[in-house]
């Protein structure tokens, strides 16, 4: 969004007198639009694309309620928080307001002090909005960036992300514990990106010279993700660094063992192998579930904890429900 149009306000009312009082309020900070009815309205959001709407109800030919609801039912324009301001204030207009998809509704005459929190207030969820977003679509680059030489697809890192999601909330971590276990694992591989294409492609078994330059994958995410002190890098390092250890010590890049291992990175590398053994590689045919499972099974205890195996093997119908989803978005 160009800087000019966050800064950028539409005011709609069909009083003069209401116009210049908003302007009086608001043009010190911000660039303002003016509309004098509701069709004017629509037109000036489709020419100026503002950030925010302050709109009258009582206007003629089109009433605010109507524009509001043209403007969400728009995809172009859903995201634009619209205001009402108006004076009608029973609780009916209020709520019917808020159901043609206002966030908010201040009552005439208007407090200066009032228009300026309000509208600040907005526009700095709407920042916020934009900023996870941008947030998002870094791990997302990142994630695939991990993947460019390798066979892995973009749908594996998200589906993956996804069952660790799964496992962990069933493994007691709450809400918001979980929403950032499942943007940092799809960083788990970050790494890759510092690892030789004639390794990562390489059609048979490495040999002992490659694997040690392969296993730095690990220790080369960590290196990059740790530049971040935001909470979802810091995972996602952790993850990184800690997604090839094993539950009997015999993993990379330390050989920690049991619980000393984050449970993270216990929880990612479970989803990883079950999601790398269920797919289709140029390499491999997908195995079946049951056949994956038993694998899992067989290294509980090895390489997985034994508890994350049984807790992933209770919810398993809901890890299928998952990968029904993202199989559908791969094909």
């Amino acid at each position: 969004m160009p800087i000019m149009a966050e800064r950028t306000l539409l005011i709609a009312d069909d009083e003069p007198v209401n116009l210049q009082a908003m302007r009086a309020i608001l043009a010190d900070d911000y660039r303002l639009v003016f509309a004098r009815n509701g069709r004017e309205a629509l037109a000036a959001v489709s020419k100026h694309q503002p950030s925010l709407i302050l709109i009258d109800i009582q206007m003629p030919d089109m009433d605010g309620y109507a524009v509001c609801q043209r403007l969400k039912a728009d995809p172009a324009t859903s995201a634009i928080p619209v205001i009402f301001v108006t004076s009608l204030s029973d609780v009916g207009n209020e709520a019917a307001g808020f159901a043609a998809g206002a966030v908010d509704y201040i009552i005439k005459p208007v407090s200066p002090a009032v228009v300026r929190a309000r509208v600040h207030t907005h526009l700095s969820l709407v920042r916020a909005t934009c900023l996870e977003q941008s947030w998002r679509d870094a791990i997302g680059m990142l994630g695939e960036a991990g993947h460019f030489h390798d066979h892995d697809t973009g749908v594996h890192i998200w589906r993956m992300a996804a069952y660790a999601r799964a496992l962990a909330e069933a493994s007691g971590w709450d809400a918001e514990r979980a929403d950032l276990l499942e943007m940092a694992a799809p960083m788990h591989d970050t790494g890759k990106i510092g690892i030789p294409n004639a390794i990562l492609r390489k059609p048979g078994k490495l040999d002992a010279d490659e694997w040690v330059v392969m296993k730095t994958h690990t220790t080369i995410g960590h290196g990059i993700l740790t530049r971040s002190d935001a909470p979802v890098f810091l995972m996602a390092a952790e993850v990184a660094l800690r997604h090839h250890e094993k539950w009997d010590g015999s993993g990379y890049p330390d050989g920690l063992a049991g619980e000393i291992i984050p449970e993270s990175a216990r929880i990612v590398a479970l989803a990883d192998v079950f999601d790398a053994l269920t797919v289709q590689r140029p390499y491999k045919a997908a195995w079946p579930v049951e056949r994956a499972m038993e694998t899992i099974r067989a290294d509980s205890g090895r390489h997985f904890e034994p508890r994350l195996v049984a807790r992933f093997e209770a919810i398993l119908p809901a890890i299928l429900d998952i990968k029904q989803r993202w199989d559908a978005q791969e094909g």
